[in-house]
């Protein structure tokens, strides 16, 4: 793993953890720190690990933009800013990996988008998570994208109109997270789901999450078009060979 500034790095067994480690500036998503996330996934995306968890040290998951560095900016300046931070959440979507959000403190603006763009999320009681542009000068536009696709739009609405925090619990009801746990319990919570999310062939796992996001959103004709064709080819790879035989066989499967 590679040496970070603003981030915490480790592997153990075959999950990755990336620590956001910023405590001090409530792990605000300057430009240097967007690099180091952007490299850092990128990097875990190239190992043969399965799994990687997006974790924050310090009372707060993350703040979302630093507004120090914002306010500094001219017009191309934030575009480019802004264009950094969708690259990272096209980059947490496309790793081949499951990436599971561990989320407690305050999520808020990018920081609820980082959430939103994870395929998992388990949240500690604790957590709490907001769009807040909405009640101040500068409007959570592009954190409002992947969070209207996890919660819907009435509820985008309110989140993002009103500018008001959620807690954990609402969160989950809403379709933000998957869980919510204690916060003494949220490792282990985070490690189950990791665990049962990355079972089976890692192959198979990989094309399958490109797949969902592939066809998430797009009308269902397009979406099975594009669904069918992946399936079709996709039964023909060694692993699904394998699991089929194994299936048909009655013994477990052997993964390469």
């Amino acid at each position: 793993m590679g040496e970070y500034q603003h981030l915490l790095v480790k592997r153990e067994d075959a999950t990755i953890t990336i620590t956001m480690n910023r405590p001090a500036r409530r792990n605000s998503l300057s430009e240097e720190h967007l690099r180091e996330l952007l490299a850092a996934f990128r990097e875990a995306s190239t190992a043969d690990a399965t799994g990687i968890v997006l974790a924050a040290a310090g009372p707060v998951f993350s703040a979302g933009h630093d507004f120090g560095d914002v306010a500094a900016r001219d017009l191309d300046g934030v575009r480019a800013l802004l264009r950094l931070c969708t690259d990272l959440m096209h980059t947490i979507q496309s790793v081949p990996q499951v990436v599971v959000a561990r989320v407690h403190g305050l999520a808020t603006a990018a920081g609820c988008q980082l959430v939103a763009s994870c395929d998992l999320a388990v949240a500690a009681e604790s957590a709490g998570f907001a769009l807040p542009g909405g009640k101040g000068g500068w409007f959570c536009h592009t954190p409002a994208v992947p969070v209207a696709r996890a919660v819907g739009r009435k509820r985008l609405m309110e989140l993002a109109l009103t500018g008001d925090p959620i807690d954990a619990a609402t969160a989950l009801d809403w379709g933000l997270v998957n869980r919510v746990v204690p916060d003494e319990q949220l490792d282990e919570a985070v490690a189950e789901l990791l665990g049962r999310a990355t079972r089976g062939s890692r192959a198979s796992k990989a094309m399958g999450k490109a797949t969902l996001y592939a066809q998430l959103d797009r009308p269902e004709a397009d979406a099975y078009a594009i669904a069918l064709e992946v399936m079709a080819a996709a039964s023909q790879t060694p692993d699904a060979r394998e699991g089929m035989a194994a299936f048909l066989e009655k013994r477990k499967p052997n993964w390469d």
